[in-house]
């Protein structure tokens, strides 16, 4: 379904993600708002791993709603508010994405709405139905 592009011109991704991805002509598209790292509960972990664990989670449901999954996401963006917590992050982004590959963009912030978010996360999926 999915063409990956990762051109010998262009430096190769420095994580688990490709440069570019082709959708073929129609594909239903689902785009997320971005998810916080927080609890049905309200409660907001401290740690970045699990609050990063949250947002994926949201997306997973999100996605099953659709009846997609992982496997259709196209695009990943990222937005963290620590440079330090790129790993952490990365760790559980990885853990959640399937071949091939999403294009993934990560950046740090200022902040988010409250002050204990650490991570916000957002998709975008594609699917032949």
């Amino acid at each position: 379904m999915k063409k990956v592009f990762n051109p010998p011109s262009v430096r190769r991704p420095f994580g688990h993600y490709n440069h570019g991805l082709l959708v073929p002509p129609g594909a239903s598209l689902l785009v997320t708002s971005g998810q916080l790292g927080i609890g049905l509960d309200d409660e907001v972990p401290e740690d970045i791993g699990k609050q990063a664990e949250l947002c994926f989670e949201a997306i997973n449901a999100i996605l099953s709603d659709a009846e997609m999954s992982f496997a259709d996401v196209i695009r990943i963006s990222g937005f963290v508010t620590n440079r330090e917590d790129f790993p952490a992050y990365m760790a559980v982004r990885d853990r959640y994405t399937l071949d091939p590959k999403p294009v993934s963009t990560l950046i740090i912030v200022g902040g988010f709405t409250r002050p204990n978010f650490l991570v916000e996360v957002e998709v975008t999926a594609a699917k032949l139905f």
